[in-house]
């Protein structure tokens, strides 16, 4: 009974020390193998792995996938000008060295948030101390981008790589929030006071340009008009010259008719000496003259 007593537990020993000894690591890990002492750690893939029993070597399972840092409470930053800022910033980093890390972390891998965390404020804080409030506002994708920068150095020392940096909450202390907004809504006051006077600026001097143009095409076209007007002129004198060279009665009567048409408009009544020389047509299309024919027809009615 003693030996069979004894046989299973020198295999439970078996059992646990075999166990021990294998692992596995899976295709979302790295795993990092330590010996006891100061020897070198050795860097293990995905796969069925073999070591000694510890304390002889230990195994640190490592993840190499792209992480998330998010800290549910806000800290607190200064902007240039002194305004005190409540930040969540969110931070994806990934482990590039798992023999760097477990080194600097002394196996403690857990750690790691902890220490991006405390990493993440200094260089945030630097980050946000570059602006100014009015800035910030449309600065924060520039601001997260300068604290993963100064983030970049100490993270390499642990073996990380600083993927991104975003900050998911901007936001003033109730204490202070009104202030803050009155100041921000007078400054956009003031910026769009200055482009309002710019653009009057603007709109005056493309009215007065186009005074200018429009005083220029009127002045050209006024030109233009005299000459053609002169132009004019100057045939229809030829032409009116011409007519009463080759008849000047009826040249006589066709100006009386236009003085006339332009003289009377419809339905006007006009009381005038009809003996006058302007009305001279009226009596008769000779303009009360007597031609040689008509000489002759008075002469043979009397005879």
């Amino acid at each position: 009974m003693n030996r069979i007593i004894a046989l299973v537990i020198a295999v439970v020993i078996v059992l646990f020390v075999g166990s021990s000894m294998v692992f596995t690591v899976d295709q979302r890990h790295m795993a990092v193998l330590s010996p006891r002492g100061d020897g070198e750690p050795t860097l293990l893939g995905p796969g069925l792995h073999v070591k000694l029993p510890p304390p002889l070597q230990t195994v640190t399972p490592v993840d190499t996938r792209i992480q998330t840092l998010d800290t549910p409470d806000e800290d607190h930053y200064a902007a240039a000008d002194k305004t005190d800022l409540l930040v969540n910033p969110v931070i994806k980093f990934r482990v590039t060295d798992p023999v760097k890390l477990v080194m600097e972390t002394k196996g403690d891998v857990q750690s790691l948030p902890d220490r991006l965390a405390l990493i993440s404020r200094g260089a945030l804080a630097d980050a946000f101390a570059k602006y100014n409030l009015t800035d910030l506002l449309a600065k924060l994708q520039t601001v997260g981008d300068d604290a993963r920068g100064g983030m970049e150095k100490a993270a390499q020392s642990l073996g990380v790589e600083v993927v991104d940096v975003q900050l998911t909450r901007v936001d003033f202390p109730a204490s202070m929030a009104d202030t803050v907004y009155k100041r921000m809504i007078a400054g956009r006051e003031q910026i769009a006071n200055q482009e309002r006077a710019q653009g009057a600026a603007e709109a005056d001097k493309i009215k007065d340009a186009a005074a200018q143009q429009q005083q220029a095409l009127l002045a050209d076209a006024y030109k233009q008009a005299q000459e053609i007007k002169g132009d004019g002129d100057g045939k229809a004198a030829a032409i009116a010259a011409d007519a009463y060279g080759r008849d000047p009665q009826f040249y006589q009567f066709y100006q009386s008719m236009q003085a006339y048409r332009n003289s009377f408009k419809p339905n006007d009544v006009v009381v005038v000496d009809s003996s006058s020389d302007f009305f001279r047509f009226m009596r008769g299309p000779n303009g009360g003259e007597t031609t040689p024919n008509d000489a002759a027809a008075q002469r043979k009615n009397h005879q």
